[in-house]
């Protein structure tokens, strides 16, 4: 059962900044924040599931202008408690099909946010919603993991993340729908808490052809943001789809 921030609400959004702290790492947001700034240009950015702003913090200090879209007033409440986040408007709903009354240069989502919705339906309709929202000529990038059933021994659907003494983490896959859960186990001061984080794992290929539904056309596939080849190697893709301008 979830309320109304989701799956982030308090408890997870006040250690959020503090549990993903290896992705707040300069070398990692840096990198991202280029890619991002210039394919902004002089336009304008919406981030889906901007959180706590890791991404949209740093964008907006290079000068671009970044509003967003977050379910999670939670999350968004963090963002607006820091230096520079008062200034970021967010429109607080399903980024699948909030609307928020502008049009960009740029709509991004990154850190596997399109996974947070759990149905094709929804990822769908998320690329149609996107469509609206950009000008024409305006891309659309997705950071995302390639879903990773590699692992999967024949006969088995978890995968583990981590593990010590006091806290444990994994993932469990269901192949046939494609979803996915990951479960965090903690124990602390003698009392064990656990929470799970619904998903729907994505094919490149599949999101290439919402991408189309939309009307949007792949610009450029990356195996990361430092731009290097996307191989049937890489863990991960950064892909940028394009509309069409008149």
């Amino acid at each position: 059962m979830t309320g109304e921030d989701g799956y982030f609400g308090e408890r997870v959004a006040r250690r959020y900044d503090e549990s993903s702290a290896d992705m707040f790492l300069p070398g990692i947001v840096d990198t991202a924040v280029d890619v991002l700034a210039e394919l902004t240009g002089t336009g304008t950015a919406l981030e889906l599931g901007i959180g706590t702003g890791r991404i949209a913090l740093p964008l907006s200090q290079r000068g671009v202008k970044v509003r967003g879209i977050d379910l999670s007033r939670a999350m968004v409440a963090r963002l607006h408690a820091k230096p520079g986040g008062s200034a970021i408007d967010v429109t607080i709903g399903d980024f699948s099909t909030a609307q928020v009354p502008d049009t960009f240069s740029l709509v991004y989502s990154v850190f596997n946010t399109i996974t947070y919705l759990t149905s094709q339906e929804a990822q769908v309709a998320c690329f149609r919603n996107v469509a609206a929202h950009l000008q024409p000529g305006g891309r659309f990038v997705v950071e995302v993991e390639v879903p990773e059933v590699r692992k999967l021994p024949p006969g088995h659907k978890i995968v583990p993340l981590y593990s010590s003494g006091t806290q444990w983490a994994f993932d469990v896959y269901d192949m046939s729908t494609q979803s996915m859960t990951s479960n965090y186990i903690e124990i602390e001061n003698g009392r064990g808490e656990n929470h799970s984080i619904p998903f729907r794992y994505v094919w490149p290929s599949e999101l290439d052809l919402m991408a189309q539904m939309a009307g949007l056309r792949l610009y450029n596939r990356w195996g990361g943001w430092t731009r290097h080849p996307f191989t049937h190697e890489s863990a991960k893709h950064v892909s940028v789809w394009e509309k069409p301008g008149y």
